[in-house]
């Protein structure tokens, strides 16, 4: 028989027990967030900078795949317009050997060998050679001719289809390179947003001193050129001081390292590859001293950052996310050689 007890309900000081038990672990959470130590601005500043970097090395590769890819497109469209022309001609050519058909017929039936003309594979047919000598010379030319055009037309075919699967790889690394580089400057923001308004500026002005911002403020020296071209590189350079950095723009409003230094020369009548590890192999490579205004000046093991020097020891060059085209100090970075286009 079923019981029709009341559960038994918990006694005034066991819920007073307990409620004292929340309340402490409660008060001890509350105290342990109160005591978890703030993130260090050095930490952060130096946590920034280290996404900074990672995202334009991931820029400059994200340029080159999407270089590749312009380059595939072309090279996809050339042979797609290629095999619409081939196919044409070939049904030109198979067109021809249907009129001899069609006047065989009339003439009392159609030859076995002409037959093999009209099949979907001549290369059959030529394989048989002794069959050769049933055909007139003109029969023989014209069979040549159309298994020379589907062999072409074969190869163009293979050659496009692999074109257009690196195509799609190649599409699908730039929006991976998007994304990584999303991710990076999303999380640097986030860092940012961890301090104060007033400990954000501080870090801003500090990041201000390491540069020179404007032409009135630096000192450049009185070196001359090497070539009129770098002269005119450089001066085109020095028109988009202040211009905001933005990955993967080429100008004129915004840049990224290698976009400055590619529009810059374009300016001066030369065409620079899109990235920086391309751009170091555009002239004779040079050490520091020997470094004139407008040669090209490369950063880091991986040659992932690029500018034009600008005399006295000053890079002009786009930086990173969240600045300017500005003057700076190589000093700031590991210089590793100087480009003389």
């Amino acid at each position: 028989m079923a019981s029709h007890r009341r559960p038994k309900q918990p006694s005034r000081t066991r819920v007073t027990v307990l409620t004292a038990t929340a309340a402490a672990a409660v008060a001890l959470t509350s105290q342990a967030a109160q005591a978890a130590p703030k993130q260090d601005k050095k930490d952060v500043k130096e946590q920034v900078d280290k996404l900074y970097e990672e995202a334009e090395q991931a820029t400059e590769k994200y340029n080159g795949a999407k270089e590749k890819q312009q380059k595939l497109e072309k090279q996809v469209g050339d042979l797609q317009d290629k095999v619409a022309r081939g196919q044409e001609d070939l049904n030109k050519l198979r067109n021809g050997l249907g009129s001899m058909a069609t006047a065989q017929y009339r003439s009392g039936g159609i030859d076995p060998s002409v037959q093999l003309l009209l099949s979907s594979d001549p290369d059959t047919y030529l394989e048989k050679a002794s069959t050769l000598s049933q055909l007139s010379g003109k029969q023989a030319e014209s069979l040549r001719k159309i298994a020379d055009k589907q062999r072409t037309l074969k190869q163009q075919r293979e050659e496009a289809s692999t074109k257009l699967q690196d195509l799609a790889d190649t599409r699908k690394a730039l929006g991976t390179k998007k994304d990584e580089i999303q991710g990076k400057l999303s999380k640097a923001r986030n860092l940012l947003n961890t301090l104060t308004a007033k400990e954000r500026a501080k870090l801003a002005a500090k990041d201000a001193e390491r540069a020179n911002r404007s032409s009135e403020r630096v000192d450049l020296g009185n070196e001359a050129p090497e070539s009129g071209r770098a002269a005119a590189a450089l001066a085109a350079a020095k028109t988009k001081i202040g211009t905001p950095y933005v990955w993967g723009a080429t100008g004129p409003s915004s840049f990224d390292c290698s976009g400055l230094t590619g529009w810059a020369y374009q300016q001066a009548g030369v065409q620079l590859p899109r990235i920086s590890q391309d751009q170091a192999n555009a002239g004779s490579r040079i050490g520091r001293g020997e470094l004139k205004p407008g040669d090209l000046v490369l950063f880091y093991g991986d040659l992932h950052h690029i500018g034009l020097y600008a005399g006295n020891g000053q890079v002009l060059h786009a930086p990173k996310p969240g600045a300017n085209v500005r003057f700076e100090s190589m000093d700031n970075m590991p210089f590793q050689f100087g480009v003389r286009v």
